[in-house]
């Protein structure tokens, strides 16, 4: 097993090598095409590797990192919406989101690879952990559910103000630099959004990572459908920022997602509800709430 931790991560590390070093050295606006066709190619790798989940350990496993996967890749799809808040406020130019993302992206597979490892083993060591995740995913859920589309400050951040005391900041942007000498060292605005990108994934990845522990304890399960999905949240970004505004119900079927697994993970030594089951019951509430979006789209005010 050992083996094919490192194997995917070298493959992960080929395919970031590949989109900066060759596909994207120069910095460019992400066009909706191009951004369709990366999120083609995301999904596509993460199904290819479904399948070889499945006649390396079978149907059962096979299920259950399609299932993280997808709620892994549905969480994202809210957070998009954040990343989205967080570029209009410190305007951030079209060309340098790319760039920007990809270094969180980087950030995020190391901290969620280290969530996902304390996580498993705590809940192999110490069971009653179980019943603290799966009520925390109750509550994130229904606090959603209750408080629908909330605004997002990002200069609110803790992280950001302590680091604005602590290390000087440029007022304007320096290209694609994150940091500049003019005389000693300065950050730009640039490596500031990238820092505020960063502390809130790993807000993102309390409720996320729980919510793959709910369907299997395999590490490397969960850790692979993670990384698939934060790796094609990037393309995903560019292709669905223009069209945010249409899923406005998103969020009521990403808590109904959040409260189910929760539930099911503090029933885990009472019920079982079959893998299989599962994925179709996560589907079935993501696309309802897709559905009743285009169905009832949003009134504009005046």
């Amino acid at each position: 097993m050992f083996l094919f931790w490192i194997l995917f991560n070298l493959f992960v590390l080929a395919m970031l090598v590949l989109d900066l070093g060759v596909l994207n050295r120069r910095s460019h606006r992400v066009g909706f095409r191009e951004a369709l066709a990366w999120s083609g190619v995301w999904i596509s790798l993460a199904a290819a590797f479904a399948v070889c989940v499945f006649f390396w350990m079978g149907r059962t496993t096979a299920l259950e990192f399609v299932t993280g996967y997808v709620i892994e890749l549905s969480l994202s799809v809210d957070n998009l919406f954040v990343f989205l808040v967080i570029f209009r406020y410190f305007k951030v130019a079209g060309e340098q989101q790319h760039k920007v993302l990809f270094w969180g992206i980087v950030g995020a597979l190391i901290m969620r690879g280290l969530f996902i490892l304390a996580g498993v083993t705590l809940i192999r060591r110490f069971d009653w952990i179980t019943y603290l995740f799966g009520a925390m995913l109750v509550y994130s859920g229904y606090k959603l559910l209750r408080q629908g589309e909330t605004e997002i400050h990002p200069e609110k951040n803790p992280v950001l103000r302590l680091f604005r005391k602590a290390f000087p900041v440029t007022h304007d942007y320096e290209g694609g630099k994150f940091f500049i000498r003019r005389p000693g060292l300065y950050a730009t605005p640039l490596f500031v959004v990238l820092l505020v990108i960063e502390t809130t994934d790993v807000l993102f990845a309390v409720d996320s990572i729980p919510a793959v522990l709910a369907i299997t304890l395999n590490a490397f399960i969960v850790y692979t459908s993670n990384v698939f999905a934060i790796l094609g949240l990037r393309s995903m970004y560019f292709a669905l920022a223009g069209m945010m505004e249409l899923f406005h119900y998103l969020h009521y079927g990403l808590s109904l997602v959040l409260i189910f697994v929760g539930i099911k993970m503090l029933g885990v030594h009472y019920f079982r509800i079959p893998t299989a089951w599962a994925l179709g019951i996560v589907i079935g509430m993501l696309a309802a709430s897709v559905v009743a979006s285009l169905l009832r789209p949003r009134t504009k005010t005046a």
